[in-house]
């Protein structure tokens, strides 16, 4: 997710990393922060995977900048993560979001309705926070008010995103 999101904004524009650093905070720090000791790692072995260009311009201060930019080989890597996304970039909320951020890179929306489709084969396998006797417990089921909020703003959740997968996939085939 972390990369994605590197290589996703600085297909937008170059950055330098603090400025980075704060887009990915904006898209998903609320949920899974992202720290330098991450961050930094991430970014050089982006460099050393030839994906990302570094140099360093004057800063406003007296710390000179590293400024980051996506190489034609990082373009193309991201276009592809994009076309054919991981499992776990499909089946995670937060990873798929992050995905959807920059979908809109893909050119073909053929091949965007085609990440849609496989999120929206994933939502229709019945799930649950909890089970029992192996079968997935529904909010009215739940032995608790905690745990049946969760099921009811979870099947809330889950029937508005089936409802936009299925205009957005009609709309880009259509």
């Amino acid at each position: 997710m972390l990369e994605l999101s590197i290589l996703g904004f600085l297909y937008e524009e170059p950055l330098h990393g603090y400025e980075l650093k704060e887009r990915i905070k904006a898209l998903s720090g609320h949920v899974r922060p992202v720290s330098d000791g991450a961050l930094y790692p991430a970014i050089t072995r982006l460099v050393a995977a030839g994906l990302l260009d570094q140099h360093t311009e004057p800063g406003s201060g007296a710390a000179p900048r590293r400024v980051l930019a996506l190489t034609d080989k990082g373009r193309e890597g991201l276009l592809e993560r994009l076309r054919r996304p991981r499992q776990a970039e499909i089946t995670d909320q937060v990873r798929f979001n992050t995905l959807l951020a920059f979908l809109r890179h893909l050119d073909d929306p053929r091949e965007q309705a085609a990440v849609l489709r496989r999120r929206q084969e994933f939502l229709e396998t019945p799930a649950s926070f909890f089970y029992r006797d192996g079968r997935p417990v529904r909010a009215e089921d739940a032995d608790d008010l905690f745990r049946q909020g969760m099921l009811r703003v979870a099947r809330a959740t889950g029937e508005a995103e089936r409802t936009w997968l299925a205009e957005a996939i009609h709309r880009l085939e259509g």
